[in-house]
């Protein structure tokens, strides 16, 4: 009876909005009852045993609930509200709204804002989604904004220009002083040692009337990278051998350069007006590096020359543009300009400036150039006597001045349309060059963290035998024993290392002293760091990094600002005393850093320059003899030798001599 009372109250229920006369026929006539014997009656016992089990299927069906996916979202550092909104396919109110009651203001975000790395984990998560990284490959998308060579010129706008002619071979084997010959100019007399230390260009004009552009590359050892950017810039390269000491190491780099970038030759075999001197055998020493002489059947012509007398040098023009004649130089001299960085350096007066070749096109003042990821608009053009210029065609050098940074040497130089443009252009290398990092730094962390689970996975199962209180215990053995490894091993480091600070008058010097420093293998007995190099002179922030790394600063042909002057104890007065009946000099002094001690010696600079060395006699600080007066103290300083040309302004320097055996095995091959 229960069950038909429940279908007769479900049929009522559906039948609430029926026809009245229906509804009444339903509920007056009666239901057809089929016969049935009566049910069992079930006891106490077995109703609870079903009732249970039911409850217990609700239950467990209750559990099981179906698994939802959640949404994936790929992010990556520095992500806009848009740029994320965009990513979860929402709007920017969605983002917004995420970061309510968070410590982000978000009434001061908008589509363009950049968020931090946590509030985009955070508006994801509580997005109810999931995040990934992307890859760096994927993340940046850039449209490519990069400056390139023009296509080939048409053959008809091409103009004859003049070569231009590199001058190599070894140290000290005459190249300057061929140059020096053949433009009427000394420059011998004013280089360092008589090394040349950058590369010259000059432009000389024979007597014939042709023109020949020559630039002069350091023949140094040092100086390979400057030799084999001299060579890539060039059409013809005259090969200078001393006829007294014949082929050397540097000449036989020379030759490997000329033949790697296959610009043709020409052997200038020089100091032929020297008794000792032998020709032919520098011409039979050629021939065991493929430079056959035309002598010897071969199609490389050679000059005997004096470059000190100027023996022969009309002969070695005539070669010259002989070989020049049969290449057929041509070159655009319109359009956009294209050319190539030969050196840069910082001028006191013109700011960032660079000695460039130019190889097509006629620079101009007021032009827009990019080199590398620098940029320049040409406010000056000097030429190689420092005569401005307003203009250069093919085959000139020139130095060109407004560069906002100082493009490294080599770089090829792009002329394009705007300011807009060449920051464009620099932005977009910037970038590259910044993401190219990133991925180097990518491959090399994935790489450190594959070797650290390949080596815990090793330790886990060397140590899987033991038990828990063993395998803890050798754990803790191996820490203290790392640890004591590590304490060890900086202690020896800070007994042995040398950390420096590189500072060059030239790109090109400093690249020559970084390239030489690259070849230590003395590693494991004095580990050399470089902290810092740059161009330009010794600065205050360059001594304070010296300081912070426990440094040194080598300067190669640059001087010290006098911020960095200041540094050391410097002269305030001049005064006499009376000792006895004679009259001492006295240098009243300021300690600005570090101390004076009269156990060592002193040095005083004017400018540039040393003017004095040696000891102190006596040093006092008021009435009192002292043995050092430390930073901020004021005293009188008198020399041991009776000097007295003491200025106001002059630096003292207190240094110490100190003779220490070589500790590394390197030969730096000078």
């Amino acid at each position: 009876m229960n069950v038909m009372s429940s279908v007769m109250r479900a049929v009522a229920r559906r039948l609430v909005h029926a026809e009245p006369a229906l509804l009444s026929n339903i509920l007056s006539s009666p239901l057809p009852c089929p016969a049935r014997s009566p049910a069992p009656l079930l006891s106490c016992q077995q109703i609870r045993k079903f009732a249970s089990k039911k409850v217990k299927g609700q239950k467990k069906e209750e559990k099981v609930k179906p698994k939802l996916d959640k949404q994936e979202v790929e992010v990556t550092q520095r992500m806009t509200v848009a740029a994320l909104a965009q990513a979860m396919n929402r709007d920017c109110d969605h983002v917004y709204e995420a970061l309510l009651n968070t410590d982000v203001d978000s009434d001061s975000l908008d589509p363009d804002s950049v968020l931090e790395e946590k509030w985009i984990k955070e508006v994801v998560t509580r997005s109810g989604m999931k995040f990934k990284w992307a890859n760096l490959s994927d993340s940046i998308k850039r449209i490519n904004r990069d400056a390139h060579r023009r296509p080939p010129a048409d053959p008809s706008s091409l103009v004859p220009r003049p070569p231009v002619v590199t001058i190599m071979g070894h140290v000290d084997h005459g190249k300057t002083t061929l140059l020096d010959s053949l433009r009427k100019s000394q420059i011998v007399s004013t280089e360092a040692g008589g090394i040349t230390q950058h590369i010259g260009a000059f432009l000389v004009q024979l007597p014939t009337g042709e023109k020949i552009t020559f630039l002069d590359t350091p023949g140094h050892a040092a100086f390979s990278s400057m030799r084999a950017r001299g060579a890539s810039a060039t059409d013809i390269v005259i090969l200078v051998v001393a006829a007294d000491d014949g082929v050397m190491n540097q000449t036989v780099e020379s030759i490997q350069h000329a033949k790697r970038a296959k610009v043709p030759m020409i052997v200038a075999v020089n100091k032929c007006d020297k008794p000792q001197s032998d020709p032919e055998r520098v011409k039979r020493e050629l021939l065991a590096h493929d430079v056959v002489c035309e002598e010897f059947g071969g199609d490389v012509q050679s000059i005997h020359v004096s470059a000190l007398k100027g023996d022969n040098l009309l002969a070695l023009t005539e070669a010259t543009v002989t070989l020049a004649e049969v290449l057929e130089l041509k070159a655009e001299p319109g359009g956009l300009v294209e050319g190539l960085v030969i050196e840069s350096r910082t001028d006191k007066g013109k700011g960032s400036v660079t000695t460039a070749i130019v190889q097509r096109g006629t620079l101009k003042r007021g032009c827009f150039l990019v080199a590398g990821n620098s940029w320049a608009k040409v406010r000056l053009l000097f030429d190689e006597n420092g005569r401005a210029v307003t203009e250069a065609g093919p085959s000139c050098a020139v130095e060109v001045v407004g560069w906002k940074e100082l493009p490294s040497a080599g770089e090829v130089i792009l002329e394009v349309e705007s300011e807009q443009r060449a920051r464009e252009v620099t932005e977009w290398r910037s970038g590259e060059e910044e993401q190219q990092k990133l991925l180097e730094e990518q491959s090399i962390i994935m790489v450190k963290q594959e070797v650290h689970l390949q080596e815990y996975q090793r330790k886990r199962a060397e140590l899987s035998h033991l038990s828990r209180r063993q395998r803890k215990l050798a754990l803790y053995q191996e820490y203290k024993t790392n640890l004591s490894e590590k304490e060890r091993k900086k202690d020896q480091d800070d007994r042995l290392g040398l950390t420096l600070i590189i500072k060059g008058d030239m790109d090109g010097s400093v690249e020559a002293i970084l390239n030489l420093l690259d070849g230590y293998d003395a590693q494991q007995q004095c580990e050399l760091d470089i902290v810092h190099f740059g161009i330009g002179d010794v600065s205050e922030n360059d001594v304070k990094m010296a300081e912070t790394f426990a440094g040194s600063i080598y300067g190669f042909n640059v001087g010290a600002g006098r911020s960095v002057q200041q540094l050391a104890a410097s002269v305030l007065a001049m005064f006499q005393v009376s000792v006895g009946k004679k009259k001492v000099a006295v240098a009243g002094c300021r300690v600005q850093k570090g101390q004076l001690d009269r156990r060592h010696k002193f040095r005083l600079i004017r400018g540039r320059d040393t003017v004095w060395e040696g000891c102190a006699s006596a040093l006092r600080h008021h009435k009192d003899d002292v043995q050092a007066v430390k930073t901020g103290m004021e005293c009188g300083l008198s020399p041991d030798d009776d000097y007295a040309d003491f200025r106001p302004g002059d630096v003292v320097v207190c240094f110490e001599d100190l003779n220490c055996p070589q500790v590394t095995s390197w030969n730096p091959g000078f």
